[in-house]
């Protein structure tokens, strides 16, 4: 892929591919992209997303589809020094997003924002333009719209020539809704930043630092929506949880038997 042509390191961790880079080689990357007009589709991981790739064959084949895949999850940061691949930091997908338009800001990037409900949308448009006034909104649009309303939308977003699309929709929607149209939506940098448009209109409340560094992010977003997040919490951690018990016990035993076969 074009905009990696300088490299960017990467680890194999549950069977995906994960960029071992840094926030700011990360904006490089996609500065890079943006002035080239190259491709660059942006993935992001954390430990609820690698335990449903785990189950799901599509969402992997989606994610692994991505030029440049970012440890979203400090749970991912530290299972892969645990593992003995160790990632450099974390690079969450919406201080990237805040990061690009920071960056955009002083270079004159332009965006289309697709994704949440119109209400969000438009805050969305609203606030960046307040606090990121050099920023062109190429366009928005809600998440709301059917498979069959696709290909019209993805024709409206090309035409809009924007160098950057953020697409704030659940996954596997976003996942799925970028690798089957990244070619045609002909936007250098497509960036899959979930429900950031929420937290950037307001509408939710982003777990202070504090709660970040010590990766229990997800914990403060279950104090929030208790009822309609704790079974998910519950599975995805503990499926996570194995994962990396599993991994970590292939490789002792797997460093073992070399052991014994070099002794005989």
């Amino acid at each position: 892929m074009k905009a990696l042509e300088f490299q960017a390191p990467a680890v194999q961790l549950f069977d995906v591919r994960i960029h071992a880079v840094t926030m700011q080689t990360a904006l490089q990357i996609i500065d890079h992209a943006v002035t080239r007009r190259e491709r660059l589709q942006i993935g992001v991981v954390n430990a609820a997303k690698l335990a449903n790739m785990a189950r799901s064959q599509a969402l992997r084949d989606d994610v692994n589809a991505s030029d440049l895949i970012l440890a979203d999850g400090i749970a991912v940061v530290w299972s892969s020094r645990i593992l003995g691949r160790p990632l450099p930091e974390r690079v969450t997908g919406i201080d990237l997003m805040m990061r690009i338009l920071e960056n955009g800001n002083s270079r004159g990037y332009s965006v289309y924002c697709l994704g949440a409900t119109e209400e969000v949308s438009k805050a969305v448009a609203e606030k960046i333009r307040k606090l990121f006034p050099k920023i062109r909104i190429a366009g928005r649009h809600d998440g709301y719209f059917s498979e069959s309303e696709e290909p019209a939308l993805v024709e409206r977003i090309a035409a809009a020539r924007a160098d950057v699309l953020f697409v704030a929709m659940t996954s596997p929607q976003k996942e799925t809704f970028m690798a089957r149209w990244i070619d045609e939506l002909a936007v250098p940098v497509c960036h899959g930043v979930g429900g950031s448009f929420d937290v950037l209109a307001g509408k939710v409340e982003r777990a202070p630092a504090i709660w970040q560094r010590m990766g229990l992010e997800w914990l403060y977003r279950l104090k929030q929506e208790p009822g309609r997040l704790w079974r998910r919490y519950l599975t995805t951690n503990t499926i996570f949880c194995a994962m990396v018990v599993s991994e970590l016990w292939r490789q002792l035993t797997g460093s073992a038997a070399r052991k014994s076969r070099h002794s005989t």
